[in-house]
């Protein structure tokens, strides 16, 4: 076997393990995206099932504005069918309407003393606030997740393998203006 032939072979396993390295990491990056999903999953499924207690407990004040309560049931609804539909804009767009209902049963809550010394009230906004928050951790980790992968099926060498094997840019999760702003809260206690 002459040199140039012992050369030509040595590129072709070269470029055949570097295909491989990416394809591979490609897939680590595929799959690290279906596991943050799945983690939110998880979570939304849990404040989906603690809601109608929330909601219930509210609706036990007759008083309690039902308005509120009926945007708060609509916008859960919402958000389960995108969440099992797996469509992230509109995950999105529903998580930001039930985070607006959520946030204004809390603050409507505060006209009505004998609801907020309610002890399920409170273990339940105790629970939920809990979860919106790991909810949110898990939304940065999703993005991260879903940014690393775009950002690397369009670097060179990358996309040709990315493209070979059909890998397709991912939405992130995306916030709202309104919800990346400060809350205002005399428009909270207003109302």
């Amino acid at each position: 076997m002459s040199i140039g032939t012992a050369v030509f072979l040595g590129l072709i396993v070269l470029t055949l393990v570097y295909g491989v390295l990416v394809y591979n990491g490609l897939v680590q990056l595929k799959h690290n995206i279906a596991k943050a999903w799945a983690n939110i999953d998880v979570l939304l499924k849990q404040r989906h099932d603690e809601l109608p207690k929330l909601v219930e407990v509210c609706r036990q004040y007759k008083q309690f504005e039902q308005e509120t309560l009926a945007r708060v049931t609509e916008a859960r609804a919402r958000v389960a069918k995108a969440r099992e539909a797996h469509d992230v804009p509109a995950l999105g767009a529903a998580e930001n309407l039930l985070r607006a209902g959520l946030g204004q049963i809390f603050a409507v809550a505060e006209a009505y003393p004998e609801l907020k010394a309610n002890e399920h009230f409170m273990q339940l906004q105790t629970r939920i606030t809990a979860l919106e928050s790991a909810i949110a951790d898990r939304r940065e980790w999703y993005n991260e997740s879903v940014n690393l992968h775009n950002v690397r099926i369009e670097q060179f060498p990358d996309l040709i393998i990315a493209r070979m094997f059909n890998y397709a840019e991912q939405p992130l999760l995306q916030f709202s203006v309104a919800e990346k702003a400060d809350v205002d809260l005399k428009a909270l206690f207003s109302a």
